[in-house]
């Protein structure tokens, strides 16, 4: 049978199977004079990758839309300019980041906030002369925590970071919580020249609508993976010009799109009568799950009597994008996952909200490098019977980074939380145990499943 699309061979079978063994931190105010708005900004732009990547050298270096917008006609908010920082307020600015969410856990040395106060005191003894000694000390504050993924980033690999494009239409969306407790969405970052820039979007734009659909209140996530599409294609937005300015609706061309993820195609296995839909996701970006729900349906329509996942080499992408492919295979109630940390906005249990797209058996392949979104979706699936793990014990990256601006434009990721299975296993640093070392046949598979459903229900 022709391949509906082309991937890596399947690992071959084995008869007798080797069971396994038994965000977002929001500081508070710092007794600093920082406008509470920029803090604000700064946590609603916290960034969620697990695998950062993207060529973001044609990113326009511009300003950060305007905070607040008062005195108008309308009643809105005004632009308020930040004052400048000394370079001890900016050291003391990254401490305060680091006391209110900084997971204990995370480092390799002792932390707790008597001894983290301490370290302020004993920094902030005598002057800061220059800002790249302040930077200098940020640095070195942060690699003290023994923590190798709570770093400084300078300003250019700020916005290189904060400005990752995954929309397909050449723009980056935050959320802001408005005052009535709703999120909107501001455009934080333009590529120059790009189709959104090309066609009239600006800095700091909100964005109202999407092909007609009211975007407000959604999460920038769902948003860009709306604005994705085939390259050339159009999709028409509507978009409030800065924090009072006109509305206007714009058709814009896309030109930049996601390179899928998903490879996939239909495969009998010997020995077996059946067929075997095989999935291989390189990593999870903005189109991952729209392409998998393709790929799914397509193999199922095609005769596939069951799926097998494979997620070796996959490091990660986008978290969210994980979460919500692990959704697509779970009932609706089933835990995702657990997150956990010193701040309650950290603390968090996700579940899924509808019930499975497919529900026949799933195998799903791992290695020492599926790491952090893929081992939310492995131990997702695994720990509600949805799955059984094939391969080898992941990489166990289970960490939960944030990503904060300092008030020159600099920035620090900072470790806030971590992941914990369904099953209440911590991710980080075991990694996953799979439940047989290489492929089952599938009445191994389902009675594998069928157990572990009886052992849930008991």
């Amino acid at each position: 049978m022709l391949p509906l699309s082309y991937a890596p061979p399947l690992p071959p079978p084995q008869s007798r199977p080797n069971p396994s063994p038994s965000h977002k931190p929001k500081p508070q105010p710092c007794v600093l004079l920082f406008p509470a708005a920029l803090r604000t900004a700064a946590a609603a732009a916290a960034i969620s990758f697990s695998l950062l990547a993207g060529n973001a050298a044609a990113v326009a270096a511009v300003e950060q839309p305007p905070e607040i917008c008062r005195g108008q006609d309308d009643g809105r908010e005004v632009e308020v300019k930040a004052e400048a920082v000394t370079n001890e307020q900016l050291v003391e600015e990254a401490w305060e980041v680091v006391n209110e969410g900084f997971l204990p856990d995370a480092g390799s040395r002792p932390w707790s906030p008597e001894l983290w106060m301490q370290r302020k005191q004993d920094i902030l003894q005598g002057s800061i002369k220059s800002r790249s000694r302040a930077h200098d000390i940020i640095t070195k504050m942060l690699a003290s925590l023994g923590d190798p993924y709570t770093r400084f980033l300078s300003s250019s690999d700020f916005s290189k970071m904060s400005k990752y494009d995954m929309t397909g239409i050449g723009l980056n969306l935050r959320e802001i919580p408005d005052d009535n407790g709703s999120l909107r969405l501001v455009v934080l970052g333009l590529i120059l020249d790009g189709p959104a820039h090309s066609a009239g979007v600006r800095q700091g734009d909100e964005l109202l609508s999407v092909n007609g659909i009211d975007v407000r209140g959604k999460s920038a996530f769902d948003v860009s993976s709306m604005l994705q599409g085939p390259k050339e294609t159009f999709v028409t937005i509507k978009v409030k010009h800065d924090s009072c300015g006109p509305v206007e609706s714009m058709k814009v061309q896309r030109q930049i799109a996601a390179r899928t993820p998903i490879f996939y195609r239909l495969e009998k296995r010997d020995n077996e009568n059946s067929s075997v839909g095989y999935i291989h996701i390189k990593e999870f970006n903005a189109v991952a799950k729209k392409d998998l729900v393709s790929a799914l349906k397509r193999l199922q329509n095609s005769g596939a009597s069951y799926f097998v996942l494979d997620l070796r080499d996959n490091l990660g992408g986008l978290v969210q994008a994980g979460i919500e492919i692990a959704k697509l295979f779970l009932n609706k109630g089933d835990t995702v996952i657990y997150t956990t940390g010193r701040d309650r906005q950290v603390q968090n249990t996700i579940v899924a909200d509808s019930g499975p797209l497919v529900t026949t058996p799933v195998m799903v392949l791992v290695n020492n490098r599926t790491a952090s979104a893929s081992e939310i979706v492995a131990s997702a699936l695994h720990d509600n019977c949805k799955a059984v793990l094939v391969g080898e014990r992941t990489f166990g990256k289970g960490l939960i980074q944030s990503v904060f601006e300092l008030h020159d434009g600099s920035g620090i990721v900072v470790t806030v939380g971590k992941y914990v299975t369904p099953n209440h296993k911590d991710i980080n640093g075991d990694g996953i145990e799979p439940d047989y070392r290489r492929l089952p046949d599938l009445n191994e598979a389902r009675d594998y499943l069928s157990r572990c459903q009886s052992k849930k229900l008991s």
